[in-house]
């Protein structure tokens, strides 16, 4: 058995799929995740065992929403969802878009495996003539794992360039949607468009990802375009750690286990034994974020990353404070960051007194 293995235990590796390796983008720092994520560790199922389950998913008025949207789009071989993307294809941006082709349902036949369905798809781009794949399947190798993927649509050509269609429920009012909501659709999509270059090459996969959504309050849609070249970079930076993270994993001490059926201190003494780097948005994109937050109670790193990276060097509220106090004495590395509280220390006296 594999050191990985012996890190997992008896339990099944734990599968990624789109979302997961979305959130990999979200703390690059954090070698516990690293470490986790590779070894397909169920972290929902540790984080439960150790006494701090996390509140991940949408509701299910959201997933109702959502599912009735995208079922309104996809009606009639996709006959409203042409029309939003070939009036999106108007605006200047995109104004290369052309909407001709088939429209395929990859998804039709219930029966079929994941390998069947990859094979299509496959066949499917190779054959060229694509207006919209509905329900296409494609595959990304994470950490070793061949991990299955279904954007919502692979778009029509543009130019010989192809495109994904993600469609997501959220609102964009006014022009304007969740910053948070655009930022995850755009990572997640930047996932899709990253597995499908893999299959047919940089040169046929656009960088733009066209984003669907309903728009002000009501079901009707509107299409954006996003770039996601960044969220692209990011994502290959984070799967080529992934990939080389066997060297964290051989240098970790031999008792390290995070096999569920163990005692909880045994599993607490293996969590300890990997640095993780908390930040308070780890709450949106790890199920072990709960126990990460308790375990940096009293550190900088739980005000977050701003804090964190002004502080570089202090690790403790406590050491903070007594730094702007001037009850600690810093040390070389802290000489900055100590002259920043003192300021700010005296900033705030200075305001309270008036």
């Amino acid at each position: 058995m594999s050191r990985v293995d012996q890190l997992r235990g008896p339990a099944p590796r734990k599968r990624h799929n789109a979302r997961t390796i979305a959130a990999l983008t979200g703390n690059p720092g954090c070698t516990r995740r690293a470490v986790l994520d590779a070894a397909g560790v169920d972290k929902p199922k540790l984080a439960e065992t150790i006494g701090f389950p996390g509140s991940f998913g949408q509701s299910r008025f959201a997933l109702a929403r959502g599912n009735a949207f995208e079922a309104m789009l996809k009606a009639d071989d996709c006959a409203l969802l042409r029309s939003v993307l070939a009036e999106a294809g108007s605006t200047p941006v995109s104004d290369s878009f052309v909407f001709g082709g088939s429209y395929e349902d990859l998804g039709e036949d219930s029966d079929d495996t994941l390998d069947a369905r990859h094979a299509r798809t496959r066949e499917a781009l190779a054959a060229g003539d694509i207006g919209l794949l509905d329900h296409p399947l494609l595959t990304l190798s994470v950490a070793g794992q061949t991990v299955y993927l279904e954007p919502d649509l692979i778009a029509a050509q543009r130019g010989d360039m192809l495109q994904v269609v993600e469609i997501k429920s959220f609102a964009i009012v006014d022009g304007q949607a969740d910053s948070a909501a655009v930022s995850s659709a755009a990572v997640q999509a930047a996932v899709y468009v990253l597995a499908l270059r893999r299959l047919l090459g940089d040169d046929r996969v656009s960088h733009e990802v066209v984003l669907v959504c309903p728009e002000n309050f009501s079901l009707q849609p509107v299409a954006v375009v996003l770039d996601v070249r960044k969220q692209l970079s990011t994502l290959r930076r984070q799967l080529s750690r992934l990939a080389s993270v066997s060297s964290l994993i051989d240098a970790l001490p031999p008792g390290v286990t995070f096999d569920v059926a163990q005692p909880v201190p045994a599993l607490l003494a293996s969590l300890a034994a990997v640095d993780a780097r908390y930040a308070p948005e780890c709450l949106s994109a790890c199920e072990l974020s709960v126990y990460c937050r308790h375990e940096a109670t009293g550190s900088t790193a739980a005000l977050g990353r701003p804090v964190r990276d002004a502080l570089g060097g202090v690790a403790t509220v406590d050491e903070a404070l007594g730094l702007a106090a001037g009850t600690v004495l810093p040390t070389p590395e802290q000489t900055e960051a100590a002259a920043l509280l003192a300021a700010a220390a005296r900033l705030r006296n200075e305001a309270l007194s008036r």
